[in-house]
């Protein structure tokens, strides 16, 4: 799974407990405090400074949760992201996230899912075979 298809996973937010979920998804997509747009471009820092201040408005929100440690792992940072990840699987409310694949999954098992990937590295941006290589003169 690509980061960017994992990114765009944590859209909307519909609570299992059956608390009505945000009014239309358009309306989900374009939440500025879950930073899907910058988050799928790639823009970490950008990403953070919204998740960041999410996260310090709702600190027991999953899908920020998740998204941030997602923002922190693109950034680098994987104990930041761990403990992100971490506190997501450890929120009482379980949320119901719609997936870019038009799948839904509960917020522990997309938190559990994103340590995995962690662990994996699939967070790093992949670097293009070309710029693997080193030439000699």
């Amino acid at each position: 799974m690509s980061v960017t298809a994992f990114a765009l996973a944590l859209i909307a937010a519909t609570p299992l407990a059956g608390i009505p979920a945000h009014d239309t998804a358009a309306a989900q997509l374009n939440a500025p405090d879950l930073a899907v747009r910058p988050l799928a471009a790639g823009r970490s820092e950008q990403a953070l400074a919204v998740l960041q201040q999410a996260s310090a408005a709702d600190p027991q929100d999953p899908a920020v949760l998740i998204n941030l440690g997602i923002a922190y792992a693109q950034a680098g940072d994987d104990a930041k992201a761990r403990g992100a990840f971490e506190a997501a699987l450890a929120c009482d409310e379980v949320v119901e996230l719609d997936t870019a694949d038009g799948t839904a999954t509960d917020s522990r098992r997309l938190a559990r899912k994103a340590i995995k990937m962690l662990e994996r590295g699939e967070f790093r941006p992949s670097v293009p075979r070309g710029e693997q290589l080193t030439l000699r003169d």
